[in-house]
């Protein structure tokens, strides 16, 4: 990193300021470290989801999370990270949260970059990546007062992605050097498609073609009256539509199936091998791991868990990933970013009772409707897929050589 009058005078005020820091009470886990920094709560939510891709990948690696604000509790328990609150940005705390941690890679997104925190990384010869670099989080009114500062910064960067254009060109007016510059969208979390039986896909397709097909995947018991009725004021509409309903317990099959009986509702459970007749008005889908194969079969789903209260809702990147129109209750505030991201796309639309459930599914029967949702849906993951990927390579590049070099 380039050094400068400017830098140098806040190096030595931050020398002189800011509380030395607590060391952690968590000790430093065997193996790779990244620290990756959130400066919101939407981009806190994708380092999770790439934590996840890079465990699958890297398992002896660990994901150290900062975030600017308070951790938001519905995160805590999510994905394998490690969560720590930002240190104050001087020099004394950079030292102190460094030489516990020892992180192998930075790994900082959005903007709102600390001086001290990343002139200390670089004084620890730590490499550092800059993501999703967004335009309002790159600019600073302070640095009017230390105005070659944000090159000296910028410059230290092994590589920067810019979300946009725009971003490009602040980074680019602020010193950042064109070779480590590049455009790539923004960053956000992408699913990849789930494994299905391709034969098994085929047979139902076969079996249930022509047939409008809705599902409600993950619900929970208490949902289960809402979900049927909304499904008998659709088959007066298209007498023909079939539900397939994915229980997020298995445990509440058996009462999923007394309640189909008292009912009067045909339908076929396929753990015991029962494939859907021209009649069957639903498929009782109780077993695991064959989302994939429900996604598919289904241009519209219901993401369960999410109409009850105390429910956090399910991830609507497996229905996108898949092609699917979303449909989803009030209560996902675990994934909150991620439908609201949807929504304004126009790949999801939120429901509330069994009228708002009905017009809805009534509505997307319609192969266009459901198909402009479906696409828009897809459109949204495969991007966030992308960017997510391309971001995960750069760090198992970086982790691979920092072995080969030990």
């Amino acid at each position: 990193m380039s050094r400068s009058l400017s830098l140098a005078a806040y190096l030595a005020y931050a020398s002189r300021t800011g509380k030395r820091g607590v060391v952690p009470n968590i000790p430093r886990p065997e193996g790779p470290v990244i620290w990756a920094h959130a400066v919101d709560t939407a981009r806190a939510d994708t380092l999770v989801h790439l934590a996840e891709r890079l465990a699958q990948q890297r398992p002896d690696a660990h994901m150290l999370l900062t975030t600017s604000g308070p951790i938001p509790e519905r995160l805590k328990a999510r994905g394998p990270v490690i969560w720590q609150s930002l240190p104050d940005d001087s020099i004394p705390a950079a030292e102190v949260f460094l030489g516990h941690w020892k992180p192998d890679i930075v790994l900082w997104t959005g903007g709102d970059l600390k001086p001290a925190l990343l002139i200390s990384a670089d004084k620890a010869d730590i490499p550092r990546y800059l993501v999703d670099a967004d335009e309002p989080l790159l600019e600073r009114p302070a640095w009017r007062w230390f105005p070659d500062m944000p090159r000296a910064i910028l410059s230290g960067f092994d590589t920067i992605l810019a979300r946009s254009e725009a971003a490009a060109r602040v980074l680019r007016r602020y010193g950042a050097p064109e070779r480590i510059v590049s455009v790539t969208g923004p960053f956000q979390e992408g699913t990849m498609a789930l494994d299905y039986v391709h034969a098994e896909r085929e047979e139902l397709a076969g079996l249930l073609r022509g047939r409008p097909i809705w599902l409600a995947a993950m619900i929970q018991l208490s949902e289960l009256d809402t979900l049927l009725s909304a499904h008998r004021d659709t088959s007066r509409l298209a007498h023909r539509s079939l539900m397939i309903i994915v229980p997020d317990k298995l445990d509440d099959s058996a009462a999923i199936r007394a309640t189909l009986d008292a009912q009067g509702w045909r339908y076929a459970v396929w753990s015991e091998g029962e494939l859907p007749t021209e009649t069957t008005q639903v498929i009782l889908a109780d077993t695991r791991g064959e989302m994939g194969l429900w996604y598919r079969l289904s241009p519209i789903t219901f993401m369960g868990s999410s109409l009850v209260s105390r429910q956090y809702g399910r991830d609507p990147n497996e229905p996108a990933a898949h092609g699917s129109a979303i449909l989803y209750g009030p209560n996902v505030g675990r994934y909150l970013n991620r439908y609201s991201r949807y929504a304004e796309a126009g790949a999801a639309r939120i429901v509330r009772d069994t009228d708002t459930l009905a017009a809805a599914v009534q509505r997307l029967i319609a192969p266009d409707q459901a198909a402009a949702m479906a696409h828009a849906a897809w459109d949204v993951a495969s991007k966030g897929a992308a960017v997510t990927d391309s971001i995960l390579d750069l760090l198992l590049d970086r982790l691979d050589l920092l072995e080969s070099e030990r």
